[in-house]
């Protein structure tokens, strides 16, 4: 769902940053997701609270998220992505787009992935990355739903 035909090479590169790190959750390969972050990125959640409020946690780091990735298990973590937008304005990027969350097949959340890039000798990574996270109310679109095998 992700129209790769009218990216400039460079947003395509930044793109390719983007599926790796999911290539590499749902191949459990935690060296691959390693590979597209730089130093030290940090990490976010913003949702609402049980009791209504806004919440934005920072994670426990990426060593953490890497470990979860890594850790055999029997669930599948895959996260298809939809509506990718994608800004360049010299060695920053930017890409946010929406997703669902699936693990083990069944439907965990949904929500927004914001991700900054900078651009490195070795090519794009990954320095921050904010997610949103809900429940109730996703619009996940037929497309995503089909290409699942839902």
């Amino acid at each position: 769902m992700i129209p790769q035909s009218n990216l400039t090479s460079e947003q395509q590169e930044v793109l390719d940053v983007v599926l790796t790190l999911f290539d590499g959750m749902r191949e459990a390969d935690s060296s691959k997701v390693h590979s597209t972050f730089g130093n030290d990125p940090q990490l976010y959640t913003s949702f609402t609270n049980r009791e209504g409020k806004a919440v934005l946690r920072k994670d426990e780091g990426l060593q953490k998220f890497l470990d979860a990735v890594g850790t055999p298990d029997d669930e599948i973590w895959d996260e298809p992505l939809w509506n990718v937008q994608i800004n360049i304005d010299g060695n920053l990027a930017n890409v946010w787009t929406e997703y669902a969350f699936y693990a083990g097949g069944k439907f965990s959340h949904c929500g927004v992935d914001a991700f900054m890039l900078n651009k490195e000798e070795s090519g794009w990574k990954i320095f921050h990355l904010t997610d949103t996270r809900k429940r109730e109310g996703c619009d996940v679109p037929n497309k995503v739903k089909e290409n699942r095998g839902e």
